[in-house]
């Protein structure tokens, strides 16, 4: 029996929802990563880094860090994507304002904080990601390079983690470090395993062709 492997657009109810799901969990992995002290990859990670070391908000540094990537991520990807981008990067900071006004995670351990944190960002990226959309920064670049060249979308952005990771030695401990990197680690599993080229059929309507 033949099998219908044609692509069907996700529905505008569908984006709506997955871009609320997506960036409710990112914002509780971010939230849960923050009370440990803990750190992840990407512009999350970098702008938690800003956070610790300079004490402003994290929301604020989210949508600071992300401005030149959304530039980007239009160009290639279309405006659609771009529109989808910055709206789920507003709702992650807004989101993250939210959890310590209702939750107090105050002496969460870092490593729980670490895992737990990356594995729900993870699976945020993932659904984002279906949807045409992305939390910015260095997602938008993994997402061309697999676009472009092939690449992994997982790889692209271990690559570039490691380096965040480093970083985080200036602002933690080795052990709070070592932590991170093995939440790091389980974040780009998730996308490796679940994003690969021509794996996903499913499409956000007004996409450009991929």
């Amino acid at each position: 029996m033949a099998t219908d492997t044609g692509a069907r657009p996700h529905s505008r109810t569908e984006d709506v929802v997955a871009t609320l799901v997506g960036t409710y969990l990112a914002s509780l992995g971010v939230f849960l990563l923050e009370a440990g002290g803990a750190v992840t990859g990407g512009t999350a990670g970098l702008s938690l880094l800003l956070s610790y070391a300079s004490g402003w908000s994290f929301a604020a540094l989210f949508l600071a860090v992300n401005v030149p990537f959304l530039a980007l991520g239009v160009w290639q990807r279309g405006l659609a994507f771009g529109v989808r981008t910055l709206v789920a990067i507003a709702l992650v900071g807004a989101w993250t304002e939210v959890h310590p006004r209702i939750v107090d995670l105050a002496g969460l351990p870092s490593l729980y904080a670490a895992l737990t944190g990356n594995l729900l960002v993870g699976i945020s990226m993932l659904i984002l990601f279906r949807h045409n959309a992305s939390m910015g920064g260095l997602n938008t670049l993994a997402l061309l390079a697999q676009d472009r060249f092939g690449w992994p979308a997982g790889y692209v952005q271990l690559a570039c983690d490691v380096v965040i990771i480093a970083a985080a030695l200036t602002v933690a401990s080795p052990a709070v470090v070592a932590a991170s990197a093995l939440g790091a680690g389980l974040l780009n599993l998730v996308l490796v395993m679940n994003h690969r080229p021509g794996r996903y059929l499913g499409a956000s309507l007004g996409r450009r062709g991929s």
